[in-house]
């Protein structure tokens, strides 16, 4: 009796998962078409901005005793010979040196100037929601979501394969990206829609319909054999 209560309860329950996935994926895709209209055009491979706590090499070649060593300060300046201290945090390396040349261009005559970065925070990117392994991760070379994604141990049995986000860092915010169907593109075999992570990207995945309900669900050889099916 306990058996066929059961299943009648996962029944119900089957039913509910099937409406209420209906319902979301209509609304995540009205939500996903309205959010990417709005999405800024990101740089394809944007370079690399100079953080608080890096350290690069100055050398100047006709000038050699304006060479130096600095380090960027918690607040986003550096202190440089002859000039003193100078916001260079959010600088790409060829902006930073068009600044130099244009600060040490005051008092000296058309200054050959070369930049070097020495220490700076290495690329990463953060897997967050049902993977197996959230975390802070190395980005190294080109990679991939998906690539990310088995990096971060792959999806768990409650992630929504369909609907993973990604997220990228713009100036001091979030910038939504797009929403990737991880499932589709991979059973189509679609893997030139795989996108590039970039430096600081984070990608989420969100639990899928059942996973909510589960909890709810008495645990019997029928429904187990039901959930692991569906």
């Amino acid at each position: 009796m306990r058996t066929i209560t059961a299943i009648v309860i996962w029944a119900g329950l089957l039913l509910a998962v099937a409406a209420t996935a209906g319902v979301q994926a209509q609304s995540a895709a009205a939500q996903a078409g309205s959010a990417q209209a709005n999405v800024p055009q990101l740089q394809a491979r944007p370079r690399y901005k100079i953080e608080p706590g890096d350290s690069f090499d100055i050398a100047f070649e006709l000038s050699p005793e304006f060479n130096q060593s600095v380090s960027v300060q918690p607040d986003g300046f550096v202190t440089l010979k002859g000039v003193g201290d100078l916001m260079v945090q959010g600088q790409t390396v060829p902006e930073l040196t068009a600044t130099l040349r244009q600060e040490y261009g005051k008092f000296l005559n058309n200054p050959t100037v070369s930049v070097v970065l020495k220490d700076f925070q290495k690329p990463y990117f953060i897997a967050n929601g049902q993977v197996a392994r959230p975390g802070k991760y190395e980005l190294r070379a080109d990679t991939t979501l998906t690539e990310a994604i088995a990096i971060a141990g792959g999806f768990t049995d409650a992630s929504k394969h369909s609907h993973v986000q990604l997220y990228r860092r713009v100036s001091d915010g979030w910038a939504f990206a797009q929403i990737i169907n991880v499932k589709e593109m991979e059973h189509k075999g679609k893997l030139a829609e795989d996108p590039f992570l970039h430096s600081g990207d984070m990608l989420f995945v969100p639990k899928n319909n059942w996973s909510k309900f589960t909890p709810f669900i008495p645990r019997t050889g029928a429904t187990t054999g039901a959930m692991t099916a569906f």
